[in-house]
């Protein structure tokens, strides 16, 4: 992508946020977009397809704050009618005066930057664009590591709890398999433009004064390809659908993200590969949860009759492994947790959690003729019990106390 792309295109309108927008407004905004325009949900279009791409260049500019910072201030510099597209230069203040492209990329070299050029401006576009004007400049094809991608999966309760290895289904912009990545036929390859000299850039002078643009013979790319892949078209990478086999750790949250290295975007000429993150989205189980305080904890509500809580039972309770037996003590009140050491969920340094076991009254919506006289009577031989005393005693202080 050559320079004037950069300052041309506006991937916040791409995305629909505001450049105020924080990180987690582009990314939603991202996965809302990515999931309508994927190709897996629009096959044989496209152009949902090209939009897919579109979105995805600009996340990978928005979502990583160096390349977002430097766009923003390239922008500020350059996207007010800073740069002259017809000269590539700068106009002065009365629009008659500029100065050299090239000039300004090797000021910081001059006034006592880092060698070779190096800093100031000349760093912000040549993080930007891999290009750098003047003696001792990198070549506009240096490497440049592919951008990081993001896909989602669901998962059951139990296969996060347990970890699994499951299959990976992507379609995402890879290396092409025709010309492994160098954009140019097999049997063929780039060369060197030799009207920039693989800069990119290059100087035009008129009088005293010179003007820098972007190389029109190879569009600030430094390479020409003669006779591009029949693939990709001399992009060098390729919408492909492809199948990782994924390790789903044990013990994984929902709405978890794994890092999967090297599995996104590949890099060009030569640079690693971006990363793939995966969010997991985990499907609750109709029986166990997992604690707020430790997830390695699982939780789980049993249901009780009074009396069991009452008169003491013994209960038998599921985990992820079996079943466990439970004493409850006479006099137990409904809401109190017990705690069943080791049946939670294993951590990474091999220890596991406890089962946390709550019990709850579960009381009957009808009662037929004998269970309501049992249950009066056994009201009248409690009459003396008040189970709202504790309570009247608290309104009772605080009023005494006003």
């Amino acid at each position: 992508m050559s320079a004037r792309d950069w300052i041309d295109k506006d991937f916040y309108a791409e995305l629909g946020v505001s450049p105020s927008a924080t990180a987690d407004d582009i990314k939603r905004a991202y996965r809302k977009l990515a999931r309508e325009s994927h190709p897996d949900t629009n096959p044989g279009d496209a152009r949902t397809e090209a939009r897919f791409k579109s979105v995805s260049e600009a996340y990978g500019v928005l979502s990583d704050p160096d390349k977002r910072s430097q766009y923003d201030e390239a922008r500020r510099l350059f996207g007010g009618g800073g740069f002259r597209p017809g000269g590539g230069g700068f106009g002065g203040p009365d629009g008659r005066g500029s100065f050299d492209l090239g000039d300004l990329f090797n000021a910081a070299g001059a006034a006592g930057g880092t060698p070779g050029g190096a800093g100031g401006i000349g760093d912000l576009l040549g993080g930007l664009f891999g290009n750098r004007a003047g003696p001792g400049a990198r070549s506009a094809t240096r490497p440049q590591r592919g951008a990081d991608i993001e896909t989602e999966i669901r998962i059951d309760f139990i296969e996060a709890v347990q970890g699994a290895t499951m299959p990976l289904r992507l379609s995402s912009p890879a290396t092409c398999g025709t010309c492994a990545g160098t954009g140019a036929r097999p049997g063929t390859s780039p060369r060197t433009c030799p009207g920039c000299g693989g800069s990119g850039l290059v100087t035009r002078s008129q009088g005293a004064f010179a003007f820098s643009e972007p190389c029109r013979d190879c569009r600030g790319g430094g390479r020409l390809i003669d006779e591009p892949c029949p693939e990709c078209g001399g992009n060098g990478t390729s919408t492909r659908t492809r199948t990782l086999t994924m390790r789903v750790p044990a013990g994984v949250a929902d709405e978890q993200r794994i890092r999967l290295a090297g599995q996104g975007e590949p890099g060009r000429y030569g640079a690693p590969a971006g990363d793939l993150f995966v969010r997991v989205h985990v499907t609750p189980h109709p029986v166990f949860g997992r604690s707020d305080s430790d997830p390695a904890d699982l939780t789980m509500t049993v249901p009780v009759s009074f009396p069991e809580l009452a008169l003491g039972t013994t209960l038998t309770v599921p985990t992820l492994e079996g079943t466990v037996s439970l004493r409850v003590p006479a006099g137990t009140a409904t809401g109190q947790t017990f705690r069943v050491r080791g049946s939670g969920i294993t951590r990474r340094d091999g220890r596991k959690g406890d089962l946390l076991v709550t019990l709850q009254v579960s009381v009957p919506v009808k009662l037929d003729r004998s269970a309501r006289q049992a249950l009066e009577s056994y009201d009248r031989a409690t009459s003396s019990h008040d189970p709202r005393a504790w309570l009247r005693e608290q309104v009772q202080g605080r009023e005494a106390a006003r």
